[in-house]
């Protein structure tokens, strides 16, 4: 079923985007996927979603680039029009004692984190404020809301992406645009993939579920978030950690 609703998912090529991205595609969403290298990936992908949507796209975009970011959306207008739900889950991580992180690599990781996160959602709401409609959520992390040790470039960006949520949701509530957040713990995700055997068990052990998240369970909270609820719930950080914080 064609809704003729049109959703961007940033860093879709995999993990958690690209579970977003196959849902929004099999409920009928014109759907345009995104990534800055994985291109072979995220044409695989499409390919494999038009199977069930023939209204699926992907453009390759560096969305800490405000210039880049204005071409991909000027891209989506001449195929789709304006984008009606925009899910900001683009980002990277590092693992590493802050004191040993140098200016570009703390820089790299605002930008990647937090700059994309501000660059699509400046140039999204300009046609949803005129629609009086859209949806905007933004995947953040657990870390973003307490911190973590050899994390603090990472909690630090995501600290922000959720003040971000929060000040926007209030400034463009009376607009009918819904702004929110889920902070995620343990995915199973290639992000995670720096961990040991060792070091995956023991963080499950930490957990009171006693596992990861799954990134198809963080998609349809997503799914749901941007289809089904209510325009009132926005502002909020919605924490997904089996527990954990």
């Amino acid at each position: 079923m064609k809704t003729g609703k049109t959703v961007l998912v940033t860093g879709s090529s995999r993990g958690i985007g690209y579970q977003i991205a196959a849902l929004f595609a099999e409920a009928g969403y014109n759907v345009v996927l995104n990534c800055i290298n994985n291109t072979s990936l995220m044409n695989e992908a499409v390919r494999k979603f038009k199977d069930v949507n023939p209204n699926v796209i992907g453009i390759q975009c560096d969305v800490s680039d405000y210039k880049q970011c204005m071409s991909m959306f000027l891209q989506i207008e001449q195929v789709f029009g304006s984008v009606d739900i925009l899910i900001n889950n683009a980002g990277i991580s590092s693992f590493g004692l802050f004191g040993m992180t140098n200016e570009n690599e703390w820089r790299k990781m605002v930008e990647a984190n937090l700059y994309s996160v501000m660059n699509c959602s400046h140039i999204a709401i300009e046609k949803m404020v005129t629609n009086k409609s859209g949806r905007i959520l933004n995947i953040s992390s657990i870390w973003g809301n307490v911190g973590a040790s050899c994390e603090v470039a990472y909690s630090t960006a995501k600290a922000a992406v959720n003040g971000f949520t929060k000040a926007l949701a209030k400034e463009l509530a009376p607009s009918g645009i819904q702004v929110n957040a889920i902070a995620c713990g343990a995915v199973e995700t290639d992000m995670n993939n720096r961990l040991t055997h060792e070091e995956k068990k023991e963080l499950e052990q930490s957990i009171p579920i006693g596992r990861f998240c799954k990134p198809e369970e963080i998609a349809k909270l997503a799914f749901s978030t941007c289809t089904e609820s209510t325009t009132y719930l926005t502002g909020q950080i919605i924490t997904v950690d089996g527990g954990l914080t």
